[in-house]
């Protein structure tokens, strides 16, 4: 009887055993399946990211395409060697400082000149630093780039549509500013090789674009008031201080963006004192 109920036990504690197996393979099978499905949907989200930042970057890219041109045949036809163009374009990445570049080192500027220039040109990028999403790329080596390459056209882009931007977005952006910018600037290398002549003008080519992204700014109503201010702020430099005037206007501009915010926002708070009480 004692063994009877002995085997009894022993094939109820097999079965339970045996029924649990399956139980726990299938929990393992579905949590394999979980692991193994979250890195397609994070590969699959960083590849929407990326298509969203390059889509970003076509409508001003495409107007880099010929500013790069217009670089490059600068360069061939001031009679400097054509890897200067790809080296400067890759190196500096700012159209404006490059052009200028390009005339100080034909004229043998002295090193202080050059390093007074760039700060004079590219001092406005210290501006854009204020509300770039820089702190939307985790990477360390990814932050150096994007400071790096923070160019006018990707400030305009992420200052148009200043959310949602992160490093894999962000990143692909830039870096196809960049590429845009040496691939023109390689292509204007070669077509100034095929033409017959130099041809005159081209170094308005940057200054054209600017206008067509502040143009383009302002058709929307919203940024009016700051164009305004911004040749308010560069006229009023370029009287005082032309030497300087660049700098000036950006410290102006600048403090007339901080004193207008402020008056904004205690008007804001003016008007919600009534809806408190």
């Amino acid at each position: 009887m004692q063994e009877q109920q002995v085997m009894e036990r022993a094939e109820q504690v097999a079965t339970v055993g045996a029924e649990g197996v399956p139980a726990e393979a299938g929990a393992a099978e579905v949590g394999a399946a979980e692991v193994a499905s979250a890195p397609s949907t994070t590969a699959a989200a960083r590849r929407r990211q990326i298509a969203a930042g390059l889509r970003a970057s076509l409508a001003a890219g495409m107007g880099l395409v010929p500013i790069g041109i217009a670089f490059g045949m600068v360069v061939v036809q001031s009679g400097l060697p054509w890897w200067l163009a790809p080296v400067l374009s890759g190196v500096v990445f700012t159209g404006s400082l490059e052009l200028l570049l390009v005339g100080m080192i034909l004229a043998a500027a002295p090193l202080a000149t050059v390093a007074l220039t760039t700060l004079l040109v590219n001092f406005r990028h210290v501006f854009y630093a204020i509300s770039f999403p820089l702190s939307a790329v985790r990477s360390r080596l990814g932050r150096l780039y994007a400071m790096h390459a923070l160019v006018d056209e990707a400030y305009a882009v992420t200052a148009a549509s200043p959310r949602g931007w992160t490093g894999w977005s962000l990143l692909p952006l830039q870096l196809a500013f960049h590429t845009y910018w040496i691939g023109g600037g390689l292509a204007g290398v070669a077509l100034a090789h095929l033409l017959p002549g130099p041809i005159e003008g081209l170094e308005f080519a940057l200054c054209a674009l600017f206008i067509t992204l502040a143009l383009d700014s302002c058709r929307s109503g919203r940024d009016v008031p700051q164009a305004v201010l911004g040749g308010l702020c560069i006229a009023g430099a370029l009287i005082v201080v032309p030497e300087h005037a660049l700098l000036v206007g950006m410290l102006a501009f600048l403090a007339a963006l901080a004193v207008r915010h402020l008056v904004a926002r205690r008007q804001g708070a003016t008007e919600d004192e009534p809806r408190d009480a």
